[in-house]
């Protein structure tokens, strides 16, 4: 009879035992919210619809194109709803079970399952704000969507008026410097890192789970699909986020209750 830990009672060992548990999170996380991830059927990878910094307005029409645009996709955007594994990281980081949670995602789960904004690093940005192109101030997306639904075709910074941009990160373009070293100094100081739905492929993101190796940390990869990183971990588990983190959660918080 086989007795060996399975790999979800292995990971559930590390992360017992971690004093710095950090989360790293890609796409593939919240693809069970309804939001497809970048390699899968529906990604920009697979329809060649990359976003790059050469798709940035640089005439009126253009700008007026990405407003009906962002009108008519917004609302899916903003509907979708935090799924199990947002839930599930949410819990170990209120019980302080988890120390942040650096994420590639763009959608604002990870703040609407109840982690504080503070606890989360957007590597990618948020597409629920945008910023003023000149002077960089932040403008929330509800706020500018509302303003499209009323009729205003070209929404403007309230501050300056400036043109507005998706405080996104495009292909092509650098990562936000804050975030990103941030987000390095928290790689560096984990003891155990869980790396959840991300293909790994993309830098420099990409780097901070060797970071966090290099520094003596444990990965554990929880993802549906081989990443780039599979060599480096401690634990590898195939299947679906929510189910997977739901259960480690129970079995975690399940001990300190």
């Amino acid at each position: 009879m086989n007795t060996s830990p399975t790999p979800v009672q292995l990971a559930t060992e590390l992360m017992r035992s971690a004093e710095r548990m950090v989360f790293f999170t890609g796409a593939g996380i919240s693809t069970e919210s309804g939001l497809p991830d970048y390699r899968g059927p529906n990604g920009v990878w697979t329809t060649g619809k990359i976003p790059t910094v050469g798709d940035m307005p640089r005439s009126d029409r253009a700008r007026l194109d990405f407003w009906q645009q962002r009108r008519a996709m917004y609302p899916y955007m903003r509907s979708r709803q935090p799924n199990a594994g947002h839930v599930a990281i949410a819990e170990l980081v209120a019980s302080q079970q988890a120390i942040a949670v650096i994420t590639q995602n763009i959608d604002g789960l990870h703040q609407r399952s109840g982690i504080p904004a503070d606890r989360v690093i957007e590597l990618h940005g948020s597409t629920l704000r945008l910023r003023c192109v000149p002077n960089s101030h932040y403008v929330d997306g509800d706020d500018v969507q509302e303003l499209l639904e009323q009729g205003v075709i070209d929404p403007r910074c309230p501050d300056c008026g400036g043109e507005l941009r998706s405080d996104t990160v495009l292909f092509g373009e650098s990562l936000p410097k804050p975030a990103l070293e941030m987000a390095a100094r928290v790689s560096s100081i984990a003891d155990v890192m869980v790396i959840v739905g991300s293909s790994l492929v993309v830098y420099p993101a990409a780097q901070l789970p060797q970071i966090a190796r290099d520094r003596g940390a444990k990965l554990v990869i929880i993802d549906r699909a081989e990443t780039a990183l599979d060599s480096l971990a401690d634990v590898i588990i195939r299947g679906e986020a929510g189910t997977v983190l739901a259960d480690i959660a129970a079995s975690l918080l399940g001990e300190n209750a």
